[in-house]
């Protein structure tokens, strides 16, 4: 008898149960403790969730959203859901409610699993603007016995209804299992929407599993690896994580109590591999280097020397003085093999954590090309390329290249998207190839360099180009900085809107006697100003003069993804900000000494607070500015 196919995440674990029933797959901290799930116990609670979703009507072709904390009950509630032919769509779990409103109406969604009651609330507020929407199933029953509203379950009453479907129709769910075809689609992943609206990628299962061995033919996983789940699961690269290598591999997959206990909880599990987005790498190099700088001298100093014999590399001696301890402290002990992807890492940083010991590789992708395909290859790793294909199905050429080699990054592997919801042709797709609209090109030993978006890529009205990018990664390196946007497309110089880390600061003003109120009063500080005017001179010192920064200005609030000025995935959102503080940019550019600001922020609650600062306009190349 010829065994079944396991084009599906269903077949997968059904497999798994089948063959390592009693084996732990996943766990998750709750008070305090780790719970485990075998894959017996996760595919049973699985078949419990598709059977109750099968109850309530949902079925092929139907829309399931999932909104929360990374929990064991969504991956479940995920793969339950292919299960019974329908298809995920996961949501940010801090995206707001007309972004989720939006997303919902435009897959056509007909039930949605909410973690707890702030979802439950977001939900109930939209139900008018998503006609489609009939089911809400919470997790959390804290807090909902407020609501009276028919189109509300528990999960556990949900499980119920599974269970007592399975007692009357034995195998049910193995037969559903056993109907789902890998070709036909399952998950909608949201793209990160840089420049406007999120699309839904259309993903089909098979397509998913296809990439995801080849990956791991690239860094290769099995039962013996462990994973912390931390990055938001509708992401791109934690479906493939979370579900892919977790079902495909048998990697174990541990989920945090809360977001504020994330770093205890990853150094208790102490995993074998990690995936951070930059902007972690970032806030945990400048946490770090913030820690150094209340040590002892003795301790600064060994630090230093550390740092300058690693040079970027790992060196026993390093490890011996300093790293390894470092290593220990954040939970890095056990890796096998680390990784950042999302957007690109400035140098600075990918250094830093290769000489702490880090095994750092960058990755590429984008979610229609099922998340990064490509990677550096052992023994191979260059902070300033994203290394190679996974393997030879993957196609990565160069448009319309100028004379050093620099065009557009175009794309094609047998394990693609299925195109857009909703859109017939998408206008990226060419012959099958994905224009990614990104600028790189191939180095001499043949690995792919990434710039910056193409419409990024600027040039001052004299014509010098630069990437804005790559002077924020710079920046960014340093631990006041939390946030940065690079000006001058256009303009007769390079500028600098800059968003101060601030508990960082504030812990070096309190240190250093500094008395201060908010963020707003913090970054308006003298001492403040000058501290920051030194971190960007150390930046201008390692540009060419043409991308040295002449001003900045530090804003007076943090930058934003609940005010669109960034992606979900902390990606910057330039059009939104050019607009947004174009009075500010034209007054930097038109000389001004000071700006006044008396502006209205919102924050996330709905309350309100009124601003009235002024920045002053930092000078940094006086003689240049002047000219």
């Amino acid at each position: 008898m010829r065994a079944p196919t396991l084009d599906t995440l269903p077949k997968l674990l059904a497999a798994n149960a089948r063959e390592h029933g009693a084996e732990v797959a996943l766990r998750e901290k709750q008070f305090g403790i780790w719970r485990s799930f075998t894959w017996s116990e996760y595919h049973d609670r699985t078949g419990a969730m598709a059977l109750g979703l099968r109850v309530l009507g949902i079925g092929a072709g139907d829309v399931v959203g999932l909104i929360g904390d990374n929990r064991p009950d969504w991956v479940m509630g995920e793969i339950a859901a292919h299960a019974v032919g329908a298809r995920s769509l996961g949501l940010y779990r801090d995206a707001l409610d007309e972004e989720v409103a939006y997303l919902l109406a435009h897959a056509g969604a007909k039930l949605v699993f909410a973690e707890d009651e702030e979802q439950v609330d977001k939900l109930l507020n939209i139900f008018g603007d998503v006609p489609t929407l009939q089911h809400v199933i919470y997790a959390d029953p804290r807090g909902m016995r407020k609501h009276d509203d028919p189109r509300l379950m528990s999960l556990e009453a949900l499980l119920a209804s599974g269970r007592a479907l399975e007692a009357e129709q034995p195998g049910l769910f193995e037969a559903l299992v056993a109907a789902t075809d890998g070709e036909n689609i399952a998950v909608l992943c949201t793209t990160s929407g840089t420049t406007a609206r999120p699309k839904l990628a259309m993903l089909t299962a098979g397509a998913l599993i296809r990439h995801c061995r080849a990956y791991l033919k690239a860094d290769p996983k099995g039962p013996q690896d462990e994973y912390v789940s931390v990055l938001p699961l509708p992401w791109i690269m934690e479906q493939i994580y979370v579900l892919g290598w977790g079902l495909i591999a048998r990697m174990k997959v541990n989920f945090v109590e809360e977001p504020e206990t994330m770093m205890a909880d990853f150094r208790e599990i102490g995993p074998t591999f990690v995936l951070f987005a930059p902007r972690v790498w970032e806030q945990l190099a400048a946490e770090v280097r913030a820690r150094v700088m209340d040590a002892s001298a003795l301790k600064r100093r060994m630090f230093d020397v550390g740092v300058k014999i690693a040079d970027g590399k790992r060196s026993a001696m390093a490890d011996l003085l300093l790293f390894r301890a470092l290593r220990d402290r954040l939970g890095f002990s056990n890796l096998t093999s680390a990784a950042t992807g999302g957007a690109a890492l400035g140098p600075e940083t990918f250094r830093f954590f290769q000489a702490m010991g880090v095994p750092m590789r960058q990755l590429y992708g984008q979610t229609e090309l099922l998340g990064a395909y490509t990677l550096h290859r052992a023994g191979e790793v260059d902070f300033e390329t994203v290394g190679v294909g996974f393997d030879e199905t993957i196609e990565i050429r160069i448009d319309a290249p100028d004379a050093n080699g620099v065009g557009e990054i175009v794309t094609r592997h047998p394990n693609m998207f299925s195109g857009y919801l909703g859109t017939e042709a998408p206008a990226d797709m060419r012959d099958g190839w994905l224009h990614t609209g990104d600028a790189g090109y191939f180095d001499k030993a043949g690995q792919l360099v990434v710039i910056d978006r193409i419409k990024d890529i600027a040039e001052t009205h004299g014509g010098d180009r630069f990437s804005p990018q790559y002077i924020e990664n710079k920046l960014k390196f340093s631990p006041f900085v939390a946030e940065a946007v690079v000006l001058g497309a256009g303009r007769s110089h390079l500028a600098a809107m800059i968003c101060i880390r601030f508990p960082i600061v504030s812990k070096w003003a309190e240190r250093n006697r500094i008395a201060f109120t908010t963020y707003s009063d913090l970054a308006a500080r003298d001492q403040v100003l000058e501290l920051l005017r030194d971190e960007v001179s150390k930046v201008n010192a390692k540009l060419p003069p043409a991308q040295r920064l002449r001003e900045f200005v530090l804003l007076y609030k943090e930058l934003d993804a609940d005010d669109g000025e960034l992606t979900r995935t902390r990606k910057v959102r330039r059009g939104v900000i050019a607009e947004k503080y174009g009075d500010i940019i034209n007054a930097i550019y038109g000389g001004a000494d000071n700006i006044p600001v008396d502006t209205t922020i919102a924050f996330q609650d709905g309350t309100t607070q009124r601003i009235r600062t002024t920045l002053a306009v930092i000078r940094t190349e006086p003689a240049l500015a002047a000219a």
